[in-house]
């Protein structure tokens, strides 16, 4: 589980895109950009992960060139308005990307593809000493939800990202440094993605620090009955409470204050479990 000193830390999502599946072209310029984030991070963001690719289902793929014009002079105005101690993320699988945004502030590399679409990526965060998010993802944004079949989803997933783990760490990553994401959303069913979420202990397990992406995400619509992704607030907070239970360190969202405080009360709670006497029982268990 958690260690009790690391409280649950909320990435807040800045897509700046113009088709990402809940918020596209919502921060098309640097200005709106800039305020939206200092905005989340005022609502409790420790991160600031910053997209210039959609990796919606059926997504195509953005140019490196047309990635970087989108996110490097907004990540450079970032991490000068922004307080030191929240950081800034690039979520791009293209070393010339990832590279532009660590020249100007970054200090996280969010790669979907664990490294496998550039592989010089793993190399990268080695030589700039960042941390690096590894996902799980079968097929490609643009193929992912095309029959996404499994055998043994939790364990296929899981596997999957020890693998990736490890190669990064045979590439000089830092294990510290290294974050897994088992990828809601990404090559998975509604059912897929809720045998992962019922296992997230699993993950958590691995020794390795573990981030959830599950916000707004369709498969949640499809079980509340709603088809506006902004109308699930309270369906990602509710995977953000059980994330914190199973001891997921990272949660990646869209609505940053409702999920701050989700994230607050189930870790509160897990320390008060904690500070029960010996014996007492109960669901959670903290290092």
């Amino acid at each position: 589980m958690i260690p009790r000193q690391e409280r649950p830390a909320i990435v807040g999502i800045l897509n700046l895109t113009p088709d990402s599946f809940s918020d596209g072209g919502a921060y098309a310029d640097a200005d709106s950009a800039v305020r939206h984030a200092c905005r989340i991070a005022a609502e409790g963001a420790d991160i600031i992960d910053v997209g210039g690719e959609s990796t919606r289902p059926g997504a195509e793929a953005v140019a490196a060139a047309e990635q970087i014009r989108r996110t490097r002079e907004v990540i450079r105005r970032l991490r000068q308005a922004l307080p030191d101690q929240v950081a800034i993320s690039i979520d791009t699988t293209l070393v010339e990307v990832a590279a532009a945004a660590l020249e100007v502030g970054a200090t996280i590399i969010n790669d979907i593809s664990a490294g496998r679409n550039d592989p010089g990526m793993l190399a990268l965060a080695a030589e700039r000493k960042v941390a690096l998010v590894l996902m799980h993802m079968q097929g490609t944004p643009l193929t992912m939800q095309t029959d996404p079949h499994y055998q043994d989803v939790v364990g296929e997933v899981r596997a999957f990202l020890i693998e990736r783990a490890r190669l990064a760490e045979t590439a000089g990553v830092e294990r510290e440094r290294i974050i897994i994401d088992p990828g809601i959303g990404f090559g998975k069913t509604k059912v897929h993605n809720l045998v992962l979420l019922a296992d997230l202990g699993a993950f958590a397990a691995s020794g390795y620090a573990v981030l959830l992406g599950a916000s707004r995400k369709r498969f949640m619509g499809a079980v509340c009955a709603e088809q506006t992704p902004r109308e699930l607030v309270g369906a990602t907070c509710a995977t953000t409470a059980l994330g914190v239970a199973a001891g997921v360190r990272y949660f990646r969202v869209h609505d940053v204050k409702a999920n701050r405080q989700a994230a607050d009360v189930a870790w509160a709670i897990i320390l008060g479990q904690s500070d029960r006497a010996p014996g007492a029982g109960g669901v959670f268990s903290v290092q």
